[in-house]
């Protein structure tokens, strides 16, 4: 099959592109340069060059490769994220999920291609009790301010992709080479620096995903041709009380303090607050049944011990 990968240099892309070259496909990455492009050629991947907010550009360089399949996960997150100004931090991303989804979509068509799969994210369901399976809301009533525009993007980008028969893949918080999570990550680096405290007894439940297992659920979805929206996240949703003070421990970093959420509201904002306690675990039930999917690191604890023990330096 004939796959063109937008966002072929992300956290999941530059796990996607040499796995799908491995099992056969033919890959052909999208990029906004020809100079970000070399990785992808070193991956076996051929290149088409366009900016996905650019319809005439992209629609140009989608027919011209003719794809069979084409792998959405167009983003542009900051490397550092202020949860006081989420909404501006991605204002880019929720535009390349909104206009760039729709290039995409408008793209594929007159390509003819048939299968598109996009990326979702499996945190953004309405707080409740247990874990979030597909048919529960997503977090439309009381939604955080910061939150909201980002909400409305991903929706946007769902009901795209649904209307040309395509695949949402929700994925948890990701980590892996180049997330917020490595070892040179964003918030890894707080937590080594003691700065991130555990806000207001820190209740959300998180799901994880590893950047492989997104891959593998690509692969898994190109080959089986399924539709609709899948969690795809590990098997041990942990609240970040439990999950946390282990990350640091692993770290060697100071344990996490506590810190009432009134007093964080003031550094963090009304959605800092939310992320830290209401965030909501997901089910990956369906995407074992749909898929035959299995995430390798089916464990968080597992995951950030296998992906520190071999990026972290060694003590002396």
């Amino acid at each position: 099959m004939r796959v063109l990968v937008a966002g072929a240099t992300g956290v999941i892309g530059s796990r996607l592109v040499p796995l799908l070259t491995a099992v056969g496909h033919e890959v052909v990455g999208l990029a906004r340069s020809a100079d970000r492009a070399s990785a992808l050629r070193e991956a076996g991947a051929a290149i088409t060059v366009a900016d996905a907010l650019d319809r005439d550009g992209l629609i140009s360089a989608v027919t011209q490769a003719a794809p069979d399949a084409i792998v959405n996960l167009l983003t542009a997150i900051p490397g550092e994220l202020n949860p006081r100004h989420l909404a501006r931090d991605f204002a880019l991303t929720n535009r390349l999920r909104i206009e760039g989804t729709r290039n995409l979509v408008d793209a594929a068509h007159q390509a003819g291609t048939t299968r598109v799969i996009a990326q979702g994210l499996a945190y953004a369901y309405q707080p409740g009790e247990g874990l979030a399976d597909e048919d529960a809301p997503l977090w439309t009533t009381h939604t955080p301010k910061q939150f909201a525009p980002v909400l409305a993007a991903l929706i946007e980008l769902e009901r795209l992709t649904a209307e040309a028969g395509g695949q949402v893949l929700r994925f948890g918080h990701l980590y892996g080479p180049g997330s917020a999570y490595a070892a040179n990550g964003s918030f890894t680096r707080q937590v080594q620096a003691g700065k991130v405290p555990l806000v207001g007894g820190g209740n959300a439940v998180f799901s994880f995903t590893h950047a492989d297992d997104a891959a593998t659920a690509i692969v898994a979805a190109l080959d089986k041709g399924t539709t609709g929206v899948l969690n795809i996240v590990d098997d041990e949703p942990a609240a970040l009380h439990t999950w946390l003070p282990e990350f640091a421990r692993l770290l060697t970093a100071p344990a996490p303090k506590n810190a009432p959420a009134a007093l964080a509201r003031l550094a963090v904002g009304g959605w800092g607050v939310a992320y830290m306690n209401q965030l909501r675990g997901a089910d990956n039930t369906r995407a074992r049944l749909n898929l035959d999917w299995r995430p390798r690191h089916t464990s968080w604890k597992e995951g950030f011990t296998t992906e520190l023990a071999t990026t972290l330096p060694k003590a002396a």
